[in-house]
């Protein structure tokens, strides 16, 4: 008995079955935006707050979602100067809606650490009184950049006020 036993092989160790990883989920498809309404004013507002602020320099409202601003009204009082800057890097014309004006502004790049571009106001452009007074929001349009839509605050007004003196 003990040469049949030798002769018989030793069992193989026993191997984990190899299970096949699920198929990775196909990545979700983001439907694009639906069309803005014809009115911008039916337009939803960017999802956001104002807040004020000062320095040496000036005064600004930043208005954003935590993080960086996505649109600021800088007053400069040593050129007595209004800026309005959005983030990005598009250069094409800023058209600024309010309920009461519409105008197309030339903006420049800013040239700081993040991309944003700016347009120079005088301190008594009526455009800032038609920002500060607009029904509700103010709509910021440039072509390769999205719509942003804020709300007419009075941190608008504040900046506005301080620039003229």
């Amino acid at each position: 008995m003990l040469a049949l036993a030798s002769c018989v092989a030793a069992p193989e160790p026993r191997q984990p079955p190899v299970i096949a990883a699920p198929a990775p989920a196909p990545a979700p498809v983001v439907p694009p935006p639906p069309p803005l309404a014809s009115d911008w004013t039916d337009w939803p507002v960017t999802p956001g707050t104002w807040r004020y602020a000062a320095d040496s320099r000036g005064t600004r409202a930043m208005f954003g979602n935590g993080g960086d601003a996505l649109v600021v009204l800088r007053c400069d009082r040593l050129e007595r100067r209004m800026y309005l800057s959005r983030a990005g890097a598009a250069t094409a014309p800023l058209t600024v809606r309010t309920s009461s004006a519409s105008r197309a502004l030339a903006v420049q790049p800013t040239g700081g650490a993040l991309p944003y571009v700016a347009a120079a106001l005088a301190v008594n452009d009526p455009l800032l009184d038609a920002m500060a007074f607009s029904r509700g929001r103010v709509a910021l349009q440039q072509e390769g950049a999205p719509v942003l839509v804020v709300p007419s605050w009075a941190e608008i007004g504040r900046v506005v006020e301080d620039c003229r003196g």
